[in-house]
């Protein structure tokens, strides 16, 4: 609450020549974000916020961390007002409420990291070391603080560059974050001694990124050379549907017919060739699936008829503890028609899926109205089609990695998506959503295939290279072949130990400025 009237306190500093400079730098990072996408802008992005810092106080370099936070997070995330007001039913004044509120949620970890490379400086610790550790370290943090958001961290940004991309392998989506701050912290120097001020040339910090650069992209082209490597498994043909339900009739019952006609009839398209397996959406069918007995008979013959596994979303509900309990779930069928498992989806949307201390908040409704709050599944199972393990990620959950790596743990061998994005409407949303979801894919070195209900359907290689993607509110489908991964990665192994590392770095310089300045005062007394 402190850093949040601080921050509120120093808006009318905004527009001041700091202001205006770390404006600058969060317009730049939101552009490289899809869409547009400008991927390289990246890595200059920081220059103007570095800029803006020198000379400053720790209290001054929050405020300026905090304002390119806000400028990148508030065009990056628009898209939550189609999210609040279309599908949610929100007043704007209440959706810009919201998102203003997540976005100002989010630039204090920008504002901190600023803020740490300041205090860094302070104490004769140069800001090419602390500023990239404690940006790793506060994206991290945010990441699973207060159910966590783990949306458009730098090293998103570079999802199709795949020679730099497949250190994901080693240390998660953070040693890409960590190269890019690391650049943009040597190119301001080296930009600022050129010019005549008072900096030196980055020499040691040069050269220590020019030996990350060749060691990532010598590590990554060798990666992509050897991604033919056998397999232990045969390849899985598979069928990605995209029904393009729309959302504003997607659970009435006068349209419920019409879905399962859609899905069966596309269905039946896309396999007349033979399939392995056969993925719908998130919530393809609006019912539940093990009551409703009639509709869900059209859909076993459906299994019966391709010979091949379906995979299908739709809610659930069990008893815990004697109460109904309601599941956001994808069931699979057999060749047979057979249930042979269902997977819960693990990390639920906060005030979409579940209202959090609703027992405390019971003026809060969820924004997405449904069939009532959604709990959690108890564990990570995995479901088995042609011999294969998959692992099912629900919608939201593809963007955290400790959820895929559970899965890959768990034996699966080919990650699977199922998704609704209509809730974003025509926005960049889907394909920032895309783009988060292919590093789980490299990270764990195990396809990612993607099946969302209004697009974007695709298909992900081990490697993050997207195939075959449809477009957004279109009908269709897409088929191809994929091969199992190994399952093998040291990511699988160590999991964040690197950002960990950096969190410690980061409250170690800390409490060295903190002494520091302790001792000053006891000096001055």
């Amino acid at each position: 609450m402190i850093a949040l009237s601080s921050m509120f306190s120093n808006l009318k500093g905004l527009f001041d020549r700091r202001g205006l400079l770390a404006i600058a730098s969060g317009l730049l990072i939101a552009l490289s974000f899809p869409t547009p996408g400008f991927s390289f802008l990246a890595w200059i992005a920081l220059i103007p916020l570095l800029i803006a810092l020198e000379g400053s106080t720790p209290r001054i370099a929050f405020r300026v961390g905090c304002s390119c936070g806000v400028t990148a997070y508030a065009l990056i995330l628009y898209w939550l007002n189609i999210v609040f007001t279309r599908y949610g039913h929100l007043p704007w004044s209440v959706s810009v409420a919201v998102y203003l509120l997540l976005v100002f949620w989010l630039a204090l970890f920008y504002g901190l990291s600023t803020t740490v490379a300041r205090l860094g400086e302070g104490i004769g610790i140069k800001a090419a070391f602390t500023l990239p550790v404690a940006w790793v370290a506060f994206d991290f943090v945010r990441s699973f603080l207060f159910s966590g958001f783990a949306w458009a961290m730098l090293g998103h940004s570079q999802f199709r560059t795949l020679p730099l991309i497949q250190i994901a392998d080693l240390g998660g989506v953070y040693g890409i974050t960590l190269l890019i701050v690391l650049a943009n912290v040597v190119l301001y120097r080296a930009l600022r001694a050129v010019s005549g001020a008072e900096i030196p040339y980055p020499v040691k910090s040069a050269l220590t990124l020019l030996a990350l650069l060749i060691a990532t992209l010598f590590y990554g082209f060798s990666q992509l050379q050897n991604s033919g490597e056998q397999s232990a498994h045969k390849p899985l043909k598979v069928a990605l549907i995209q029904g393009n339900i729309p959302q504003d009739v997607k659970w009435s019952p006068e349209f419920r017919e019409r879905t399962v006609d859609t899905y069966l009839r596309l269905t039946r398209e896309a396999s007349k060739d033979g399939v392995d397996l056969i993925v719908w959406p998130e919530s393809a069918v609006p019912f539940f699936f093990q009551d409703e007995a009639q509709q869900a008979e059209r859909i076993r013959n459906l299994a019966r008829e391709t010979g091949a596994h379906l995979l299908l979303g739709s809610p659930a509900h069990e008893l815990r503890n004697g109460r109904s309990t309601f599941l956001n779930s994808a069931f699979m069928l057999s060749p047979a028609g057979e249930t042979t498992g269902r997977a819960d989806k693990l990390h639920l949307v906060p005030f979409g899926e579940y209202v959090p201390l609703g027992s405390i908040l019971t003026f809060i409704n969820k924004i997405v109205v449904g069939i009532g709050d959604f709990a959690p599944g108890e564990k990570a199972v995995t479901l088995e089609a042609a011999g294969v393990k998959l692992g099912v990620q629900v919608c939201y959950e593809v963007i955290f990695p400790e959820l895929a790596r559970q899965y890959v743990r768990a034996g699966a061998r080919v990650l699977v998506a199922i998704t609704n994005d209509a809730w974003f409407g025509r926005s960049s949303a889907p394909y920032q959503h895309l783009s988060i979801a292919a590093f789980r894919a490299v990270e764990t070195r195990t396809p990612l295939i993607r099946a969302a209900n209004t697009g974007i359907t695709a298909l992900v290689d081990k490697n993050g290279h997207i195939s075959d993607m449809t477009g957004l509110f279109v009908e269709g489908f897409r088929t191809g072949e994929i091969t199992p991964g190994s399952g093998k990665s040291l990511y699988l192994t160590i999991g964040d130990t690197p950002a960990w590392i950096c969190l410690l770095l980061t409250a170690g310089v800390a409490l060295l400025a903190w002494r520091k300045q302790n001792n000053t005062n006891n000096d001055k007394e």
